[in-house]
């Protein structure tokens, strides 16, 4: 498994994040509450890129899905060891010395513990929205059929075609991609299999394309660029509309 340049590359975002820190089965966990009523035993996963929950991007997003009525939490997987926001613009940073310390091995089961403590709470169905880094766990709850609904947006460290097989064959969740026009990790010929292979995938399948961006515009692209800008809000909109329908 590799990454890409694009993977510690992007821009800080504006804004004031309103969620709080919270520990949650002995997890620390970012987690946006909706001002609103909303349903106590349905809960969105979200699963940050290699930046952490410290990242401010992430933060505004978790709190823009709770705007939009969805309880959704960020979990610390990277064990407060996430990629400084700094690197994003030095350009520096030796992601594949950081990764070793980082595997599924490592970070999956502070995953598992969230979701069993969850589920003490009473939530019964999750939906996980997974960004580059994220993308990958949430790929790997769907084949153990622990979430409901999945969306990733540019999925970093799939393995194509096998992972895209294996979800067809044995996930029930109902997949979004939202995907760019560069991206190495998860290139057009990727893009091409999934839809292949996907396509007639019963519990529902669907691939967004956004044109002009790349790897990591869904949350960290820089949005002085309409056509990353775009894609930003559109992929952030369409997967709203997913979780709205399936979870």
């Amino acid at each position: 498994m590799s990454f890409c340049a694009h993977c510690v590359q992007g821009v800080r975002h504006e804004g004031e994040p309103e969620g709080k820190i919270e520990t949650i089965g002995g997890v620390k966990c970012y987690v946006g509450t909706p001002a609103v009523d909303y349903p106590k035993d349905k809960v969105v996963l979200f699963l940050p890129d290699v930046f952490g929950i410290e990242l401010v991007n992430n933060k505004l997003l978790v709190d823009d899905f709770a705007r939009n009525g969805f309880k959704t939490i960020a979990p610390d997987y990277l064990h407060g060891d996430a990629i400084p926001a700094d690197a994003m613009s030095s350009g520096n940073f030796d992601i594949m010395a950081w990764f070793p310390n980082h595997t599924q091995e490592k970070t999956r089961p502070t995953l598992d513990k969230l979701i069993a403590a969850l589920k003490e709470q009473g939530v019964t169905a999750f939906g996980a929205t997974g960004y580059c880094f994220g993308g990958r766990y949430v790929f790997d709850l769907a084949f153990d059929n622990v979430i409901s609904v999945s969306v990733v947006a540019h999925p970093s460290l799939l393995k194509v075609p096998g992972d895209l097989e294996k979800y067809a064959t044995s996930s029930k969740a109902p997949l979004l991609i939202n995907s760019c026009t560069v991206d190495q990790q998860f290139p057009p010929e990727a893009q091409a299999q999934a839809d292949v292979i996907l396509g007639g995938f019963a519990p529902g399948y669907v691939r967004e394309y956004f044109d002009g961006c790349t790897h990591g515009f869904a949350v960290r692209g820089d949005l002085s660029d309409p056509a990353v800008k775009a894609g930003k809000e559109g992929s952030f909109k369409k997967t709203i509309e997913f979780f709205l329908k399936h979870l």
